[in-house]
């Protein structure tokens, strides 16, 4: 496992998935740019060694693939994560054990939350450098802006710090921030997070919020603090989870909060409940421009510390392929068997990226009964908080390959007759960036039932799926060298051959 960003960036580059940039690019659109392209052809991770305008280097792309999110989170390939969903699905619903092997099973999961305890660090790499009140410049963190109509440069991978002011507990949280001048930053967070509740709380006592952001941490720790699983664990346990080890903190100079000690950077600030600015338009995961928040909190910093010589860790959103899809996509694996423990004829799930990474669901389940499919569906979207938004439920049956789009479009074209099989909730909760909906907030849902249907559901009997005949099978296998068609690779058709236009 990586103890920090370096420790990640050796490992990627051993592995070569790091490339190094010496040629002077420009952090205004150029990074965004060169991004993006990597980004759609699945390629490297990049290290910006001479950025336009700041002393620092910048990193991009380094979770641009499933891949490299796996290694981040110490594993070879997503089915692995799975195995850390069956941990944190035993926390979330604890049963009481029935054989010896699962009470051993339990006893080693709550190890591992004494394991994960944080530690303190008393000599943090993070603060080798100091800089105080009017030393705070953040123009010289080299903020890229990603899109031409944004509205001005941004941290979008900083772990965002707050405590409650009646309980002690802390927050950690991503939200993008928007540099607003040399020692502030308006911070956008949806009133429901963390972050935002702390405020309202101290806004009722009368107080100012304190608040640290965290750059260039381990990227397990971002996917930790990103990952909205309703687990009674601090975030710091929670990532502690993740990687089987403590996270190390260090307790910030100038506010009451702690930091993992091995940032990159750290700003330390607080923000004056009611002092507000204009924050936005940017370019969102939908796809388009998000819209003006002109209430939007303000950071004023009066601290910022760092390592020697910092790296600065940056992303951006967008259409997919992007960092934060990729993420999504593996973090699926983890939310698989919480989700089963939850609905227990969902067989497996799957977030296709193309759609946004929570916007649609495809479900398998075990079907026994008529009906199912629609109670799965209805049992997926109150399971978890984050499926809250998702719009389309695709059910079917457990023998369909649910990341094969083309058999998931097959069983909803030969198994559906939309008049008995979709079925539309209307007035439900939506995020406020879904611009399909015709009032922003609220929407409508939609389910799919794509599984084979039993009586009652359907008063004709099924045909029977064409299959090969096993034996003919068999032989074919057996025969295929002496057929002289050794050297066709089978099962590896580019898409484009049946009429896709896939680039």
């Amino acid at each position: 496992m990586a103890k920090d960003l370096r420790d990640f960036l050796k490992t990627v580059k051993a592995r070569g998935q790091l490339r190094t940039v010496t040629a002077q690019v420009d952090p205004n659109l150029e990074i965004a740019e060169i991004s993006n392209r990597l980004l759609q052809a699945g390629g490297p991770a990049v290290l910006f060694q001479n950025v336009k305008g700041s002393p620092y280097p910048v990193v991009v792309n380094l979770l641009g693939t499933v891949e490299r999110v796996c290694w981040a989170m110490g594993m070879e390939h997503p089915q692995e994560l799975e195995t850390l969903g069956k941990k944190l699905g035993m926390l979330q619903q604890p049963k009481p054990p029935k054989k010896i092997s699962q009470a051993i099973d339990l006893g080693k999961v709550l190890f591992d939350v004494v394991k994960a305890k944080p530690s303190r660090d008393w000599l943090p790499a993070c603060q080798q450098v100091v800089k105080l009140d009017d030393k705070v410049d953040l123009t010289t963190i080299p903020m890229i802006r990603p899109y031409p109509k944004d509205g001005g440069k941004v941290v979008t991978l900083g772990l965002v710090i707050t405590k409650d002011c009646e309980t002690g507990v802390p927050n950690v949280g991503v939200y993008r921030l928007q540099l607003q001048s040399q020692n502030t930053m308006s911070v956008q967070w949806l009133s429901v997070r963390g972050g935002a509740r702390h405020l309202r709380k101290a806004a009722e006592k009368g107080k100012n919020l304190e608040i640290a952001i965290a750059i260039g941490v381990d990227p397990l720790i971002i996917l930790a603090a990103a990952t909205p699983i309703p687990v009674d664990l601090s975030e710091w346990l929670f990532a502690g989870l993740y990687s089987g080890r403590g996270v190390s903190l260090a307790k910030c100079k100038t506010v009451d909060l702690e930091v993992p000690s091995m940032s990159e950077f750290v700003l330390e600030g607080t923000i004056t409940p009611g002092e507000t600015a204009t924050d936005g338009p940017f370019g969102d995961h939908m796809g388009y421009y998000g819209g003006v928040n002109d209430s939007a909190p303000l950071i004023r910093f009066h601290c910022m510390t760092h390592r020697k010589a910092p790296i600065y860790l940056t992303t951006f959103s967008g259409r997919p392929p992007k960092e934060e899809a990729m993420m999504a996509i593996a973090l699926n694996r983890i939310y698989t068997p919480i989700l089963r423990q939850q609905v227990t004829e969902i067989v497996d799930f799957f977030l296709p990226m193309e759609a946004l990474s929570y916007k649609a669901a495809i479900i398998s389940i075990d079907k026994s009964y008529p009906g199912q499919a629609r109670r799965a569906a209805m049992a997926f979207w109150t399971a978890l908080p984050q499926f809250t938004y998702t719009k389309f439920v695709i059910v079917v049956d457990k023998d369909i390959n649910i990341r094969d789009p083309r058999q998931v479009v097959w069983a909803v074209t030969s198994k559906v007759d939309p008049i008995r099989d979709v079925f539309i909730l209307p007035d439900s909760p939506f995020d406020s960036l879904d611009f399909a909906n015709e009032r922003l907030g609220l929407g409508s849902r939609m389910g799919i039932d794509a599984t084979t249907k039993v009586p009652p559901e359907t008063e004709h009997e099924w045909g029977e799926q064409l299959e090969s005949d096993p034996n003919m099978a068999e032989l074919v296998k057996r025969r295929w060298q002496e057929y002289g068609l050794d050297d066709i690779k089978l099962g590896e058709a580019d898409a484009n051959v049946f009429g896709y236009d896939i680039r």
